[in-house]
């Protein structure tokens, strides 16, 4: 089953009728021959002078100061259109160094968070304590990019502070948990060379493969992370751990998840109505891409 052009048109008329313009402009881009600089633009807007973002970029998260997610977001939008702006990528090492705790890692969370409106999975979460979530991506993408080449071991000493963290915690993480994974998978990616990535690979390995980690049923309902959370494009990481008849499946459940208005769903209930149509213009865009990697636009 393949979105069809009729559907296609619906997605987009959603997007520019709902979605904020940081996500018409990623749609743009994928679709339209927009230009990556003009989603970097707006993207700039959501940062902050101490180099990390807030503002709402993530939806749900809306205190106007740095927050550890938002900045991850960031590092994800300037990796999705391949273009890692200098002068964010600097900010976002600055607010890192001054952010990290002893250990060497960032809060899920940070204190400003619980001053404004936020949904109640984060009540609880303290601000003093460091997290794989989501600081293992955070240095992924930061190693990753080029636009300020950084080498764990070669680099400033807050980089080799966290990959310290990450290390001294890869067997303290819920193994069956989508949010501690994803991060731990794109920690290890960005360090082939690392005696040890090999061995930490093949453990998470057992994980990934344990009946329930990764949702194989394209129907299930509530806050579960289905096979194209994991495999959102045929060469990711996880795509090892799911067969052609399953993945086939999933893609069949999401061209026909697509609603009436044109947008995709959500698997959690956002913040507020405004934050619904932020993250589901975020989801849309996510979607659609998903679907043309996989061959079904």
């Amino acid at each position: 089953m393949k979105l069809s052009k009729d559907q296609f048109e619906q997605a987009k008329t959603f997007l520019y009728a709902n979605a904020r313009l940081l996500d018409r402009k990623r749609f743009e881009y994928h679709f339209e021959a927009g230009s990556a600089g003009s989603v970097i633009e707006v993207l700039r807007a959501y940062q902050n002078e101490d180099g990390g973002f807030g503002n709402a970029l993530e939806p749900d998260i809306r205190c106007p100061q740095s927050q550890p997610v938002p900045t991850e977001m960031a590092l994800h939008v300037m990796d999705e259109v391949g273009l890692y702006d200098e002068s964010i990528v600097r900010g976002i090492m600055r607010y890192f160094e001054r952010s990290a705790l002893p250990s060497g890692g960032l809060p899920l969370v940070g204190p400003d968070l619980h001053r404004y409106p936020y949904p109640p999975w984060w009540k609880d979460v303290p601000s003093d304590v460091a997290s794989v979530n989501p600081t293992g991506t955070i240095v992924a993408l930061l190693l990753k990019q080029q636009a300020v080449p950084l080498k764990v071991g070669g680099g400033p000493a807050w980089l080799s502070n966290a990959a310290r963290f990450l290390w001294d915690n890869l067997e303290q993480i819920n193994r069956s948990f989508y949010h501690d994974l994803i991060h731990v998978i794109a920690f290890l990616r960005e360090l082939p060379d690392d005696p040890r990535t090999a061995a930490a690979l093949e453990s998470l390995d057992r994980s990934l493969a344990a009946p329930g980690v990764i949702e194989r049923d394209p129907h299930a309902g509530g806050y579960v992370h289905k096979v194209l959370d994991w495999v959102t494009e045929p060469d990711n990481y996880c795509a090892k751990f799911v067969d052609t008849e399953t993945l086939s499946l999933h893609l069949d459940a999401m061209v026909a998840e697509q609603q009436p208005d044109g947008g995709w769903p959500l698997s959690f209930e956002p913040l507020s109505p405004a934050a619904t149509m932020e993250w589901r213009g975020w989801q849309t865009v996510h979607r659609l891409t998903t679907l043309r990697a996989h061959g079904r636009l």
